[in-house]
């Protein structure tokens, strides 16, 4: 059982509040996001439009912080530092375009879709921009290393998503492809992050490792407790509608946990559900969610992998820098939304 050492960890100690950890690199993001308005500019009108409205409304712009963290801790201060912080952010929105379209999605982030306001159509061709656009930025940059780390990180994200879509509806899905999948699709961009941060300042193979288990290891830890809220949380703080994932047949670990741990009609339940890809049951799906415990060891695999990111941020310089990556997995183990 691939989580049988994760279900036993216990959640890091906070070390600082997340308000201190990001008022560290406030002018930082404030910088990002001038490069970010700089660099949506387009000739066609309705380009700007759409990767306004996805990238206006908020989100916690967790990779570059985590870019802008990490660079902080290694001391690296130069500008290239913002410009490959909004190439990872431009690259995210990119996928979080895609898969609204895929996942047929109507709410996120507590307002419709880009694609419920504007169409599949112009949903998809705005990503291909920003994708299209990372790509022009990168290759301004003139740094191959960091060529290479974002580009082989968007291939990843691209094949996790098609992985996700052959799995979805199979109720036989174990950890170990949940696994495979959430570290394709989510953590990849995350560890790219970190890594892209010891990549600029010249750090030593051994950090650069380390920075890359950080972002790895709270990647993962952010996108098993994103499944846990589907069941779990509240309509109106996530921003997004309850039962989603089991309404596009995504067997995540909270619904993996409670197959095996249920009895075989609860089992059955659940099963029907994914395969049909039914919400008809949800309240019954998530009483048994909660009765098997399951979202219980879903969060303390996620409090494992928040750990796994404690003991690779402990190997960075010590300074406020360092006491804010650690604090960032305590706060993300918490968050609602």
């Amino acid at each position: 059982m691939l989580f049988k050492v994760i279900l036993s960890s216990s959640a890091p100690p906070p070390q600082a509040s997340l308000a201190s950890a990001l008022a560290l690199v406030a002018q930082d993001m404030s910088l990002v996001d001038e490069v970010i308005a700089d660099r949506l500019s387009s000739g066609v009108p309705l380009v700007g439009q759409v990767a306004q409205y996805i990238i206006s409304a908020g989100g916690k712009r967790l990779r570059p912080v985590i870019l802008l963290l990490t660079s902080g801790a290694l001391g690296y201060q130069e500008a290239h530092k913002y410009s490959t912080a909004a190439v990872v952010e431009f690259i995210h929105t990119a996928t979080l375009l895609h898969d609204d379209v895929v996942d047929e999605s109507t709410l996120r982030r507590g307002r419709p879709t880009a694609n419920q306001n504007f169409g599949n159509p112009a949903s998809v061709l705005v990503g291909d921009f920003l994708y299209s656009r990372a790509f022009q930025m990168m290759v301004q940059a003139g740094n191959m290393r960091v060529m290479q780390v974002l580009a082989d990180a968007t291939n990843i994200i691209s094949e996790g998503e098609v992985q996700q879509l052959m799995n979805m509806h199979d109720a036989s899905l174990d950890e170990e492809a949940y696994l495979h999948v959430i570290r394709s699709k989510t953590a990849i961009l995350f560890e790219a992050s970190s890594r892209l941060a010891a990549i600029l300042a010249n750090a030593s193979p051994e950090i650069e490792a380390a920075c890359a288990e950080y972002g790895q290891a709270i990647g993962t830890a952010f996108q098993v407790i994103d499944d846990v809220l589907d069941y779990e949380g509240n309509a109106a703080e996530m921003g997004k509608n309850l039962g989603d994932d089991l309404r596009e047949g995504k067997a995540t670990l909270p619904l993996i946990l409670a197959m095996q741990r249920g009895t075989s009609g609860q089992r059955e339940l659940i099963q029907n559900a994914i395969e049909t890809g039914s919400v008809d049951q949800l309240s019954s799906v998530i009483a048994i969610v909660r009765e098997t415990g399951a979202l219980d060891g879903s969060r303390r695999a996620a409090m494992a992998e928040a750990q796994r990111a404690v003991n690779a941020a402990k190997q960075l310089p010590d300074g406020p820098y360092k006491d804010a990556l650690i604090a960032l997995t305590s706060q993300l183990l918490e968050r609602r939304n």
